[in-house]
């Protein structure tokens, strides 16, 4: 069987795939990861065959660019409101689509790798094309060349629930008001290609996805789940050797992710602050940041040690807690090991949610980044630390993670309904 692995280039989003690619091709499947030239090196890097699709977005600019307007000018839409307990406006749902989500994420990502994943795609025939979920060009190649097709969930699935509020209130307007920002663009590229339009294009015929049940979006996302074990993939990496001596007193992880530092110019957090707040505790502080987020900090308390990088699936098992951004893989790496977490989540996406589910389970806290300071930091440390409740609640979900179908488990399903002749059926609703 063919598999492609659809993709726009952002390494936090493309990284989690990983594991089941291995599987798929461990199994004797061909696999290949398409997507655009900036992330040639990072697919590389994982022994997986890249195909360079079309040319690289132009998404940092835009948000530098947005970044750059005032107040009053600057467009914006929380997509965390889809999972509030009352939910977006019809009219907050369609300009969220209309004057942010499309314009200014997936019409950028999307439309320079759309043309030539299709030419690749009638090219190479693949049998399944699995896409990152806002690599909307993804589902519209596959379709084009017969293939089926689901999507990889990188975190909470936010955008099938948006879709299904979506459709909820349109149903709910007059017919000459029923307005679809979504439909309008996917229709206008997929016909390019001689593909018509169906929800599809917009949730794939199935959804994998590696967040555990009970941290799942609270509302309906339509979409048929096939849940997926997280195995935490942190890139190419080398062990280093004091982490191979079990720490003499407790060890605290603070990792923040990846996407701040590239794609938003820096932590929306004062790290410093963070070090501070745990100076003056019997710990080990194990902070993972870039040289030139070191090169910011100046002197550290005695009881950091500052490290460029660290496999954290190495690291996490060394820890009793974890400081976190709330982003899903930092998270989600930490509670496969059942390591319980103070989140100080960016306003990003879905961070202050997971981290509020994550917290609902009893276990992490969530530090209101409004209100970071060195007494409020360390008040979250001590009670992770002096509570064991944080500590089994966080078991339970290393449990409730390791339940879940492995790779190898999903990568012998999807060949089974192969082997059974399902073809372009694969993903059956």
């Amino acid at each position: 069987m063919r598999i492609l692995f659809a993709t726009f280039s952002e390494k936090a989003h493309f990284i989690g795939m990983v594991p089941l690619a291995w599987a798929l091709r461990a199994a004797g499947h061909e696999v290949r990861v398409a997507s655009q030239p900036e992330l040639a090196p990072t697919v590389a890097a994982t022994g997986l065959p890249f195909v360079r699709v079309g040319t690289d977005h132009l998404l940092p600019q835009v948000i530098s660019w947005v970044g750059r307007m005032g107040e009053d000018m600057r467009p914006d839409f929380d997509m965390m409101g889809v999972a509030a307990a009352e939910p977006p406006s019809w009219e907050e749902l369609r300009a969220g689509y209309r004057d942010v989500l499309i314009p200014l994420w997936w019409k950028v990502v999307n439309d320079p790798m759309l043309d030539d994943l299709v030419s690749f795609c009638r090219e190479w025939k693949p049998d399944l094309v699995v896409w990152e979920p806002l690599t909307f060009a993804g589902a519209i190649a596959a379709q084009a060349c017969g293939a089926a097709h689901m999507r990889f969930l990188w975190s909470l699935d936010l955008f099938a629930a948006m879709r299904v509020q979506y459709l909820e209130r349109m149903g709910e307007r007059p017919e000459a008001e029923r307005d679809d920002p979504v439909r309008a663009w996917l229709e206008n590229r997929a016909a390019r290609y001689g593909v018509g339009f169906s929800e599809d294009l917009v949730r794939g015929r199935a959804t994998l996805d590696p967040v555990p049940a009970s941290l799942g979006v609270p509302v309906p996302t339509g979409t048929r789940r096939l849940p997926l074990r997280y195995v935490p993939y942190n890139g190419r990496a080398v062990v280093p050797d004091w982490l191979r001596t079990p720490p003499t007193r407790p060890r605290i992880a603070l990792s923040l992710g990846i996407t701040a530092t590239r794609r938003l110019g820096g932590h929306t957090v004062d790290v410093g602050t963070l070090l501070d707040g745990l100076a003056d505790l019997d710990v080990e502080v194990v902070a993972t940041l870039s040289a030139p987020e070191q090169a910011k900090l100046g002197a550290v308390p005695p009881n950091t040690r500052l490290v460029e990088y660290v496999p954290l699936h190495a690291l996490a098992p060394t820890c009793d807690a974890m400081i976190t951004h709330g982003g899903a893989g930092t998270v989600l790496s930490g509670l496969a090991h059942g390591v319980p977490q103070a989140a100080v989540p960016h306003h990003m996406y879905d961070e202050p949610l997971l981290a509020s589910l994550v917290a609902a389970q009893g276990a992490g806290v969530v530090v209101d980044p409004g209100r970071v300071s060195p007494d409020t930091v360390r008040e979250s440390v001590l009670r992770l630390l002096g509570d064991p409740a944080h500590a089994r609640a966080a078991g339970l979900l290393r449990e409730e993670m390791a339940a879940m179908p492995s790779p190898a488990d999903v990568a012998r399903e999807l060949a089974g309904a192969a082997g059974e002749g399902a073809g372009p059926d694969l993903i059956r609703s």
